[in-house]
């Protein structure tokens, strides 16, 4: 079996703070390397991550984890050491910070990671959204057909459109909130959020709210997941507690349904982590759940560059 490699690096992302992440690789030349985005609440450690990311490289991609630039996350993974980051999170954000991440990977500038490699998109839960957010702005792009979804920032106006999505968890909205939040969003300019894992509780700003509001095209969620040309896979557990699988049923309505592009697959008994630990060993046993995940990603990457 050959070796995989971990190298650390870290670019910069949007309002210039940092994004730090690891890149997983095997002997030989990647076929295409593979971007994990976490959810809200996630960090690139967390869970699956590493596993999934391990797994990914050791069939012939560049894999990519990383933290969104105001994911309030650092190295020191038992606290959100940048609680103020977190505060400031939009949408618009991670979706600079994706684009900074491919096009640094692009351009060669990720070490451990080639120029020039096709790549492919992973998001989990709200990391999903981010992607598909991503995705449908950059394939709008390059057909020319931007009025329906939000515009590339002029830094990102040569990216290439992914080769491939994945999403695994994703909800099929940008925001639900409750009349309490509304009211303590409109009130007090935040709402507040309970980390279970690290106890804290954190803000959030209505500037994420704001932005939704002052720019809803940019936000329309399914506009996006319409605009996406390439193929599009759409993972969801059967038993998810906290994003309900009909979200995926949602996201595919979107995308026209299954055809040769898109397909979507609803995984037995699997919950919203698809039944991993945090922390999860490299040489652990994986779940059942998350061994099929790990499979769909992998089956996503072949297609998209064979």
């Amino acid at each position: 079996m050959s070796t995989i490699t971990d190298t650390p690096w870290e670019i910069t992302g949007a309002e210039k703070q940092a994004i730090i992440g690891n890149t997983h690789c095997s002997e030989g030349e990647p076929s295409a390397v593979v971007l994990f985005v976490h959810g809200f609440l996630g960090y690139k450690d967390y869970g699956m991550f590493p596993y999934l990311a391990h797994h990914t490289a050791s069939h012939g991609y560049a894999s990519l984890r990383f933290n969104l630039s105001h994911s309030g996350m650092t190295n020191r993974i038992e606290t959100f050491e940048r609680p103020d980051l977190f505060e400031k999170d939009t949408w618009s954000k991670q979706v600079f910070d994706v684009m900074s991440v491919m096009s640094a990977a692009e351009a060669g500038r990720i070490p451990g990671c080639p120029a020039g490699l096709p790549c492919i998109l992973y998001g989990h839960s709200r990391g999903g959204v981010t992607v598909l957010l991503t995705s449908g702005r950059l394939c709008a792009a390059a057909t020319g057909t931007t009025d329906q979804v939000g515009t590339v920032d002029p830094l990102f106006a040569k990216l290439a459109p992914p080769a491939a999505v994945v999403t695994a968890a994703a909800p099929s909205f940008t925001y639900r909130l409750s009349p309490g939040q509304k009211e303590q969003l409109a009130h007090d300019g935040f709402v507040e959020v309970v980390s279970n894992r690290t106890g804290q509780t954190l803000r959030i700003d209505r500037g994420w709210l704001d932005e939704q509001i002052e720019h809803p095209q940019a936000h329309d969620l399914s506009a996006h997941v319409k605009a996406i040309t390439c193929p599009l896979t759409i993972v969801h557990g059967e038993r998810d507690p906290t994003v309900p699988a009909s979200c995926a049923h949602d996201l595919l309505g979107s995308a026209g349904g299954v055809d040769g592009r898109t397909r979507q697959i609803i995984v037995p008994g699997a919950d919203h982590v698809f039944n991993t630990p945090n922390p999860m060993p490299l040489d652990a046993e994986p779940s059942a759940q998350l061994a099929m995940l790990c499979q769909t990603v992998v089956e996503a990457c072949h297609h998209a560059v064979s």
